[in-house]
């Protein structure tokens, strides 16, 4: 089967909005964190602070990825996650592509300057998770 691509400024801008969306679920799910975790100077709190905000990351985009292949921006932008089969991402598949791609990006982004060089111009979380980005045509 075969399948359009999305261009380089279209996935970029989809990232930027991307960008906003978890801003937005980081600063409410702070929120409910400090008011649970009211002592910010104590040892455990910064580690256990980092892991929850990874976790609400990855819950976000495990749950659109796997109902339907699309986060918020990803619909706004027409474009799909799915499997080189053109498959939906299972949970183990979804979770895979989180993982790498967060290594990807704390690695001074080689995740998606990876783009730039594959042939296919695949992030590197998609091309290790055996996963692409398609267009939505609608």
């Amino acid at each position: 089967m075969t399948y359009s691509f999305p261009g380089f400024w279209r996935r970029l801008v989809s990232l930027l909005y991307e960008f906003l969306i978890l801003l937005a679920i980081i600063f409410i799910a702070s929120f409910i964190f400090h008011l649970i975790f009211r002592d910010a100077d104590a040892f455990y709190f910064i580690p256990l602070y980092q892991f929850y905000l990874l976790v609400v990351m990855g819950y976000y985009f495990i749950w659109f990825w796997t109902h339907g292949g699309q986060t918020l921006a990803m619909q706004t932008w027409k474009m799909r996650v799915v499997t080189v089969d053109g498959n939906l991402l299972s949970k183990r598949k979804a979770i895979t592509r989180y993982l790498i791609a967060v290594i990807g990006i704390l690695c001074f982004g080689v995740g998606i300057i990876w783009a730039f060089i594959d042939r296919d111009h695949q992030y590197l979380h998609d091309r290790l998770a055996g996963t692409r980005i398609i267009k939505v045509d609608s």
